[in-house]
């Protein structure tokens, strides 16, 4: 809600949640008293972080707050610490940036308008929902806004060079090629017979489309139909498929110089589209779209120097624990890679960010989140270190946050992998299916009772002769239920197989086609109307040419990337003790208590109940 860039906490210390509802608490704790704050925890940078603002942050945890037990527990509290430990680093380090009356009443103000907020009780009322005083609530909101200001700093003072930017272009060509486009006329008309008309005075020999759409188009027919063309001029300009309805771009894309498309129908209307020139997609150079890439390795960039900040951050915050502090928590490194180490704060926050997480801890899974998750978490980040440092060697000017410089070294060592039309055709035999429009068809159903056989019988033989099909099913005591343009599968069972899996077609009326009344699996009965059947179409291979090349190179360049990767693995020297730091943060078992041994043998004695039962507990 505040505007701190949700990447950069994503990769460093895991959500930093600025956005809350009202029942929760704000990120950081509010300022009380001191008398009122309890005993002093630990320090950051000499600064005391106190009982009760400890406790409230801990609420707000998103992890601590579902109370996971054992290891789990323990992971969360580290998870926890080293968060809050960046947390209040960022606010002494931003503590003198100014902020005016105007920022502070702008962030309350949205406050107040997200939930609701324009009367002074109901300000009043969520205040104390939150437990803060008006005070406080403001005093939270400057040490945001410094924090904003502090990241934005670091963003506007990131100016890629030259360098930078030529070598993100290289990595990065297909990002800025040229759409496909076409130079155009077309006529717009409102009804298909006049459509079927234009579409043969157009189609005849020697016939001047420009002419035929100034006399009868309902959009361009100043200009001759010409789409993309300047004011006051009557030639096309390049153009893309925005520019055309769905279904009218998915035509005119297929046609190429001279071809005029039959007429289309979207929205009510009907076009005729005639392409003078087809442009395909293609390469452009770096001084055509130099802003372009300026904006978006100015953004990269940005967010590798936030990172870099707030590693330094923690780097060199000092934590001391109070003596008898009831919150302690250590940050051991569970890997090394070469001379770096990757600590436990840094794979629970990556770890922990999953959006799975919370599913499985509602589960009562928070242990098999812990198997998921950390160990895949830590590889991931050893794998990026190797390469960040394998990145080092090539000589390029990388750069961004680590994961950033990672992909692009990757990208740089597999610039040259190539495909030929050959592994591209091959590809395409061999995966038919990816290249299929599914069947479709625009499906409603009206569903009847157990006992309304009878009834449904009706309605079918109503629909069939017309009319409006809502008063029809309620004349006959049916609902309608509108499934919308579905396809195969996407439909309960029975309607399902009738649309899809049923040969031919049903008996065919002004609604659409009616289908046979049929009885569901509950006993209640279902006749649907069914009309835009469109059957399975594979699209040519010419058609997808490009997009099958991108799927065939993509496959090459990741499995060249991941041997690039392994060799580079063997070079550095990589120590995983995330199972031995695992062990030492489990809680031991406490040991059983053996139950009294009873002898049978002795008088009186009932084997089923112990000589000495245990005292209540």
């Amino acid at each position: 809600m505040f505007g701190i860039n949700r990447r950069v906490v994503a990769i460093i210390f895991g959500v930093l949640a600025l956005a809350f509802v009202a029942g929760s608490v704000l990120l950081f704790t509010p300022q009380g008293q001191r008398s009122t704050r309890g005993k002093t925890e630990f320090t950051v940078n000499g600064r005391p972080v106190y009982e009760l603002d400890l406790a409230r942050a801990q609420q707000s945890d998103p992890i601590l707050s579902t109370n996971p037990q054992g290891l789990l527990r323990n992971l969360a509290n580290v998870n926890f610490g080293e968060h809050f430990v960046v947390i209040n680093a960022l606010m002494q380090d931003t503590a003198r940036i100014g902020v005016s009356s105007g920022e502070l009443k702008k962030e309350l103000d949205t406050i107040k308008e997200r939930f609701g907020l324009q009367k002074k009780e109901d300000y009043d009322r969520f205040l104390a929902q939150v437990g803060y005083t008006d005070a406080q609530l403001r005093s939270e909101l400057r040490n945001q806004i410094r924090i904003n200001k502090r990241l934005e700093e670091l963003q506007k003072k990131a100016e890629p060079t030259e360098e930078e930017m030529r070598l993100y272009f290289e990595l990065n060509r297909d990002r800025y090629k040229n759409e496909e486009r076409v130079q155009a006329r077309q006529i717009v008309l409102d009804d298909k017979a006049t459509a079927d008309k234009i579409y043969a005075e157009v189609s005849a020999p020697g016939a001047d489309f420009a002419a035929i759409a100034r006399a009868n188009s309902k959009l361009n027919a100043d200009q001759g139909g010409a789409l993309g063309a300047e004011a006051g001029k009557s030639e096309p300009g390049p153009v893309t498929r925005v520019v055309f309805p769905n279904a009218v771009a998915d035509a005119v894309f297929k046609l190429r110089d001279g071809q005029i498309s039959k007429p289309i129908e979207a929205g009510g209307r009907f076009y005729i589209v005639k392409v003078e020139k087809y442009l395909p997609a293609g390469d452009v150079k770096f001084e055509e779209v130099k802003d372009r890439v300026k904006e978006d390795a100015k953004r990269i960039k940005g967010q590798g120097a936030q990172e870099a900040y707030i590693e330094e951050l923690r780097a060199k915050a000092n934590v001391k624990f109070a003596e008898g502090a009831s919150f302690k928590f250590e940050n051991p490194v569970v890997a090394r890679v070469g001379e770096t180490e990757i600590k436990l704060g840094e794979v629970t926050q990556n770890a922990f960010s999953n959006p799975q997480l919370p599913q499985l801890l509602q589960q009562g899974l928070g242990e098999l989140a812990v198997q998921l998750f950390i160990p895949q978490t830590l590889e991931n980040l050893i794998t990026r270190e190797v390469i960040y440092q394998a990145a080092k060697g090539l000589g390029q000017p990388f750069f961004g946050s680590k994961a950033d410089i990672a992909n692009q070294a990757q990208l740089w060592q597999t610039r040259n992998v190539a495909v030929s039309d050959a592994d591209v055709r091959k590809f395409y035999d061999s995966n038919l299916k990816d290249f299929v429009i599914p069947a479709s068809a625009k499906v409603q159903a009206v569903n009847f009772k157990k006992e309304d056989k009878a009834k449904a019988d009706a309605f079918r033989a109503a629909a069939l002769k017309g009319g409006k099909l809502e008063d029809l099913a309620k004349a006959n005591g049916g609902t309608v239920q509108d499934f919308g343009v579905v396809n195969p599968g996407t439909m309960p069972p029975v309607p399902n197989r009738l649309v899809f899996l049923t040969r031919g077609s049903f008996p065919k009326g002004p609604l659409g086609e009616v289908s046979e009344v049929v009885k569901l699996e509950d006993g209640s009965y279902q006749v649907l109307i069914i009309n835009d059947r469109k059957a399975e179409v594979l699209r040519p291979f010419e058609e997808v040419k490009e997009e099958a090349r991108q799927q065939v190179l993509a496959t090459r360049r990741a499995e060249a990337a991941r041997k690039w990767v392994e060799e580079a693995r063997k070079s550095i020297k990589v120590e995983n003790n995330l199972q031995k730091v695992l062990a030492s943060l489990t809680p031991k078992e406490e040991p059983k208590q053996e139950e009294p041994k009873t002898n049978s043998n002795q008088p009186g004695s009932n084997p089923s109940t112990p000589a000495n039962p245990p005292a209540n507990r």
